[in-house]
């Protein structure tokens, strides 16, 4: 399958891209900065640009099958319009380019998950990263009123772990310690299983051990 990720430098974007080339997939990778992404493969094309820049944006979803989207703020516990922005660009143009299917990466603690997100990620770290919390709860909108197949994946604090596997999916699942982690590798698995899943069309599932 042709599939774009953007925020491909980034921890979780670059686990997606390793994984999709493995599963066999064309993979262009969005990313902001040259040379922030080593991995070298004759299925791999990068486009470096700025998800602000509509016509970039459209450009590169032309002829794709799927997008996905781990884009993050640019400095962390602050808000990045530019990327709310982007995000707008991008279904703007997906909608355009009748580009269906969107897989983007939110968080547990955005919108209703916070109460079943354990008692630090509802209480502590819901409060410290409130500001990127609120522009999830934006771009969520965003996509969630579009015509778009999405699917909005939402897993708790992520790490650096391995890939088991094995995890709990659901729409309402509850976490089961006081600060659920999950592998960002395993969340990659999860995403790019949505390639072919449509259990999940047009909603927000969480994802946790």
């Amino acid at each position: 399958m042709n599939i774009l990720i953007f925020g491909a430098s980034g921890n979780t974007g670059r686990e997606l891209v390793k994984q999709a080339l493995t599963n066999g997939h064309r993979v262009t990778a969005f990313i902001r900065t040259t040379g922030k992404l080593t991995i070298s493969d004759e299925k791999l094309k990068i486009i470096e640009g700025n998800v602000k820049d509509y016509d970039t944006v459209k450009n590169a979803i032309h002829n794709q099958e799927a997008v996905l989207s781990t884009l993050g703020v640019s400095k962390q516990l602050n808000s990045d319009p530019l990327v709310i922005e982007g995000v707008k660009n991008i279904v703007k143009a997906m909608e355009i380019l009748n580009t269906t299917r969107l897989i983007y990466l939110s968080f547990l603690a955005v919108g209703e998950g916070r109460n079943d997100a354990g008692f630090i990620l509802k209480n502590i770290v819901s409060r410290i990263v409130k500001e990127e919390i609120e522009d999830h709860e934006e771009k969520e909108r965003l996509i969630s009123s579009s015509k778009l197949e999405y699917t909005i994946v939402k897993p708790p604090k992520l790490t650096n772990g391995i890939k088991k596997g094995v995890y709990r999916i659901g729409e309402t699942i509850k976490a089961k310690s006081i600060l659920p982690t999950m592998s960002r590798a395993d969340v990659a698995d999860f995403m790019l299983k949505q390639l072919t899943d449509t259990a999940f069309f047009r909603k927000a599932v969480r994802i946790m051990y």
